[in-house]
């Protein structure tokens, strides 16, 4: 079959890659650009038109844009240049404030029993008194513990449960 007689050509030149050097390819109804670059293009040009009517608007003194006034007058063409990335090297910053201020940051050995003084690690249990205890001295009643437990649930339970009374009735 004949390309004449399916009414199918072949573009004569063949594909057309983007003018911007993107690696896509690019069409004539949008100026040889590929659809990004194109949609990108229309963008910084509004933009400009924009910038351009609020330089308009500082200039003749009109703060507020209410609508009444042409806001463009022309056209602004914008040339879209590749741009350069640069790396720039920071020093590192000191993230804590004690480093800021030289004083030296208090060292923590490692953690042990109230008690016992047996290291605890990770594993060690922190008891309501604030102490830290190994696995054989966590119990209160092992370590003697300060902590008022009765007090503290006696509170819980009556915050937990308020009194509801009913407001007495006036008698007929």
């Amino acid at each position: 079959m004949d390309h004449e007689e399916t009414g199918c050509r072949p573009p004569p030149e063949g594909p057309i890659l983007c003018i911007n050097n993107c690696g896509f390819f690019g069409s004539a109804a949008t100026m040889n650009m590929c659809s990004k670059c194109h949609k990108d293009l229309i963008l910084k040009q509004e933009q400009a038109k924009l910038a351009a009517s609020s330089i308009e608007n500082i200039v003749n003194g009109s703060s507020s844009g209410n609508g009444k006034e042409p806001a463009i007058t022309g056209t602004v063409d914008v040339q879209v240049d590749p741009v350069e990335l640069k790396t720039i090297y920071l020093p590192p910053t000191p993230a804590s404030g004690s480093e800021e201020t030289g004083e030296p940051k208090p060292t923590e050995g490692p953690r042990r029993c109230t008690t016992c003084k047996k290291r605890v690690g990770l594993t060690g249990f922190k008891c309501r008194c604030g102490n830290l205890f190994c696995g054989s001295h966590r119990y209160s009643d092992k370590h003697d513990c300060p902590f008022d437990y009765r007090t503290a649930e006696r509170d819980a339970i009556a915050k937990a449960n308020p009194v509801v009374k009913a407001e007495k009735l006036d008698k007929i």
